[in-house]
């Protein structure tokens, strides 16, 4: 990975806002997050595993779990294309993964890094539907710090690298693990140490 391109994305994830309080998502809320995960999310493949990822950086940066990611070979399905990724950052500890498609123009979504945490705050995420014809279902659940920092606890089963959403619309978590009765999941304040790390490494 170049430094140019680590810059690019730690850009990407450089826009910080305050967060607006634990109201709980309208239909609205809840749409907007079906939209952006119809347009943003794809499936990352590795030789045995293979699961969502978020596209966060229009040059094709996915982030995803770790699982889903092998640093023989990783693809991204995108368009009805299977391309081929390198992988930006895996962390085990975390359980989150960057990844980079072929150089291109992709569609990401909004990102925002909420320096006070996300303790309290309704997160929103979406499961596919069992189908090709089901349609995709939102689920809102308010997230608390788990025990391990730094890592939040949702109440909602969501799959390793599900996005998960702020009632604004933007990401601001993605889920790296499940566990009984929900998942945990990593704020991207998290990924963009994770990323200026890599980045002033020799």
């Amino acid at each position: 990975m170049t430094p140019r391109l680590l810059a690019l994305l730690l850009l990407c994830l450089g826009l910080t806002a305050r967060a607006d309080g634990a109201e709980r998502p309208t239909r609205a809320d809840l749409q907007k997050a079906v939209e952006l995960h119809e347009r943003s999310v794809v499936r990352v493949l590795a030789p045995r595993r293979s699961g969502p990822g978020v596209i966060v950086g229009s040059g094709g940066q996915v982030l995803t779990a770790v699982d889903h990611v092998s640093l023989e070979t990783t693809e991204v399905e995108f368009g009805g294309k299977r391309l081929p990724a390198s992988v930006v950052l895996a962390n085990a500890y975390l359980k989150v993964a960057v990844i980079a498609a072929p150089s291109g123009t992709y569609p990401s979504v909004p990102v925002k890094v909420l320096p006070e945490g996300l303790d309290g705050q309704w997160l929103i995420g979406v499961i596919r539907g069992r189908g090709k014809k089901a349609p995709a279902q939102p689920f809102a659940a308010v997230a608390r710090l788990a025990k391990q920092e730094p890592f939040l606890d949702v109440g909602i089963p969501f799959m390793p690298g599900t996005p998960l959403f702020d009632t604004q619309g933007r990401l601001v978590a993605v889920v790296v693990q499940r566990r009984t009765g929900g998942c945990r999941a990593l704020p991207l304040s998290a990924v963009k140490l994770q990323l200026a790390s890599a980045a002033e490494a020799p």
